[in-house]
């Protein structure tokens, strides 16, 4: 039996309900801790759950993000373990760098001179670990874990492959969990995906259900 016919058996219909109402609250903490940093309204659209081989995600991602230039994008990266494991990838098309650093107009311990390929990073950086460490941990929180996280990577305007090359075993599964996010007085907007690992996968379905308990 190939590794595609053993998805559906992973996690169940009624699972993936669940846990995309949980990502739906942690990733409206993630916006709300962020709009409180930069005072602008943050935009997140309904978390969607694939399940899929990890072979599979540099076309899924690649598909998700079509309309962006692949081959000169921006990418903050950040793994995060405990019992639920994986990787946090908030992807920017070309040029959102420098219309980031504007989002910080009036924080002038971050930006004095005429932006650099330095505090692009700097920019991106602090918007991940506000939009990761917000979603991520209160995920955790809901399911009884406590994160822990590696310090966040970030590639400006570079490919996409370096990335995936990187984080994916090609022989494992991973669950990703997918929102759209914009500024909309901006005109920024960008995508964050949340990959778990295969073996946090029995924690998770575990998790999901205590959660679920406590309501019934």
């Amino acid at each position: 039996m190939s590794q595609m016919d053993n998805i559906q058996g992973l996690i169940t219909s009624a699972e993936t309900d669940l846990l995309q109402e949980i990502m739906n609250i942690a990733f409206g903490r993630a916006a709300s801790d962020l709009a409180e940093f930069i005072d602008i309204f943050v935009v997140l659209s309904v978390p969607q759950i694939k399940l899929l081989p990890a072979y599979q995600l540099p076309d899924y991602i690649n598909s998700e993000i079509m309309d962006y230039d692949q081959d000169r994008v921006s990418v903050v990266e950040q793994s995060f373990w405990g019992k639920f494991k994986g990787n946090a990838l908030l992807v920017f098309p070309s040029g959102t760098g420098k219309r980031m650093i504007s989002l910080f107009d009036g924080k002038d311990e971050f930006f004095q001179s005429d932006p650099s390929l330095e505090q692009e990073k700097e920019t991106f950086l602090e918007i991940g670990n506000i939009l990761i460490g917000a979603c991520i941990g209160k995920l955790a929180e809901l399911l009884g874990d406590i994160a822990t996280y590696s310090p966040p990577r970030v590639l400006v305007e570079k490919s996409l492959h370096r990335v995936y090359e990187s984080i994916i075993n090609p022989d494992s599964m991973a669950i990703v969990l997918r929102t759209v996010f914009s500024f909309n007085e901006k005109n920024i907007s960008g995508f964050m995906f949340v990959l778990t690992k295969q073996e946090s996968f029995a924690w998770l379905k575990n998790a999901l259900h205590k959660f679920l308990e406590q309501y019934e």
